[in-house]
């Protein structure tokens, strides 16, 4: 457990490692150290945000936060997602428990965002500020006979909690509202949300009741992963991180949840990542499966291959997370994280040739193999279709592994095609897919290292060249010369 004091925002802005996720399985909500959460994008990871103060310090926000001065004790519960924060100030301790909440068959047909607050001494009053965005379309109010609704675009909204939370202020595009805890006493609060889709008002108790509901399947998951190597229990907290970017309505593993946040502070590369690359859902996937899950992997693994199938002759580097094509990207006018613009959304990589794409997948379809399970005669035939075409494509300059606008031979790319080849070779050997080309395989997998041990190597930097012919070579991925790239493994 953290026990510190919550930094200063600086021009508005909290720093970035201050923040906690809560996630559904469906969407990710961020939350900072002072109680406030500034980015959710609801229903889904890649809707548009609701609330998206960590582009604009004045902008939306869901935030319960202390009226004076507080430190915090903060943790994930034991091998669960659901975050628990103490805050500590001179008259009191009260610890704010958050979810996104699911049921007893997973994912709820809404949004379900639950923070229960619990008095533990003293007493600490809380100011409570509602403040969504209108990214979606018009933000309007409506007294329903069953509830107090805000429409915000397609979606529909209510905010929920007990008479002890004391509504001070509630406009169109604002409520606000103070809450005093007290040692033994709690209440919960939570914004549901729906999606063109009728608007479920459950009790306030079975909200609260979900909280710990959705802990028990957080513990429920992470008890199933079979590592038991060194770390383990770092391990468990990285997986369940990783669990956060699974979009489970189709099985695709998002980069990562936020848009438009800077590389570097001050600079312009601040991209939209909420899209499934074929790259890094092949190294997620493979990180699961070492971990022990299963049910992810095997639907990420089957959305990469229905993906890949249905998209035509050659893989996109990228797709969206149902499978489509990565809108353009665009300037979104916000004034971003401490400056940082243009605040992107879409993406431009859909665009882009990324050869090192097909030994990330190969390899991927490898490791299911040596695990232990089947692929089925779609994936093999694809695989073998794949490894056609590295035979055709392994010679072509591309954008490299890091999205170069400069095209080149980089050293990565064609590591990734030897490596596509040779596993395609020892799949075909073991009779996982067909092996009709196999001596093409084999062939031209000895070309590619023959080819890489002749131009990728550096006397000067005893490493290989990041890129094939320049002059200023910055080294990648050190192996040893004439090594035949026994070591390139590593890399994967």
């Amino acid at each position: 457990m953290l026990h510190h004091l919550v930094p200063e925002r600086t021009h508005g802005f909290l720093p970035l490692e201050h923040y906690a996720a809560v996630g559904d399985g469906r969407s990710v909500a961020l939350i900072g150290a002072d109680g406030s959460i500034d980015w959710w994008c609801a229903p889904e990871m890649d809707s548009p945000p609701l609330f998206n103060r960590m582009h604009d310090c004045d902008g939306g926000r869901f935030s319960i936060t202390p009226a004076e001065p507080f430190e915090i004790e903060r943790q994930y519960r034991e091998n669960s997602n659901v975050l628990e924060t103490t805050f500590i100030t001179e008259k009191g301790r009260a610890r704010v428990t958050e979810s996104l909440n699911s049921g007893v068959s997973g994912r709820l047909p809404w949004c379900e965002l639950a923070r229960r607050i619990e008095g533990l001494s003293g007493s600490v009053e809380f100011q409570i500020r509602l403040n969504p965005i209108c990214a979606r379309g018009e933000v309007s109010r409506a007294d329903h006979p069953n509830a107090k609704i805000r429409y915000i675009g397609d979606l529909t909204t209510t905010l929920c909690h007990d008479d002890w939370v004391e509504i001070t202020l509630d406009s169109d595009d604002k409520t606000e509202a103070k809450y005093v805890s007290r040692s033994g006493e709690r209440t919960c609060i939570a914004l549901l949300v729906a999606d063109q889709a009728p608007l479920a008002i459950p009790r306030l108790s079975d909200i609260d009741a979900r909280i710990d509901l959705s802990d028990e399947e957080w513990r429920r998951w992470a008890a199933q992963l079979t590592y038991d190597g060194p770390f383990a229990k770092d391990l468990v907290r990285c997986a369940l991180s990783l669990k956060f970017l699974l979009f489970s309505e189709t099985g695709a593993i998002a980069a990562a949840a936020t848009a438009g946040l800077p590389e570097r502070i001050g600079g312009d590369k601040n991209y939209d990542y909420r899209f499934a690359w074929v790259r890094d859902a092949a190294y997620t996937i493979k990180a699961l499966l070492r971990a022990g899950a299963l049910s992810e992997p095997i639907a990420a693994f089957g959305w990469l291959v229905r993906t890949i199938e249905a998209d035509g002759p050659e893989p996109k580097v990228v797709y969206t997370l149902r499978g489509n094509e990565v809108p353009d990207e665009e300037a979104i006018q916000v004034p971003g994280y401490l400056g940082s613009t243009p605040v992107r959304r879409g993406n431009r990589a859909k665009q882009q040739v990324q050869l090192s794409c097909y030994g990330d997948f190969l390899e991927t379809a490898s490791l299911f193999a040596k695990m232990g399970h089947v692929l089925d005669p779609a994936a093999s035939k694809l695989l073998a279709r794949l490894a056609d075409q590295v035979v055709e494509r392994w010679h072509l300059k591309d954008s490299g592994i890091w999205e170069l606008e400069d095209q080149q031979h980089y050293t990565i790319s064609k590591i990734g095609c030897w490596l596509a080849l040779d596993r395609a070779v020892k799949l075909a050997e073991e009779g996982h897919i067909e092996g009709q080309h196999q001596d093409a395989w084999s062939k031209e997998r000895d070309d590619i290292r023959d080819w890489i041990d002749e131009n990728c190597w550096s006397d000067e930097k005893q490493a290989t060249h990041s890129m094939q012919a320049r002059t200023d070579w910055t080294p990648l991925c050190c192996l040893p010369h004439g090594s035949g790239l026994t070591a390139t493994t590593a890399c994967f």
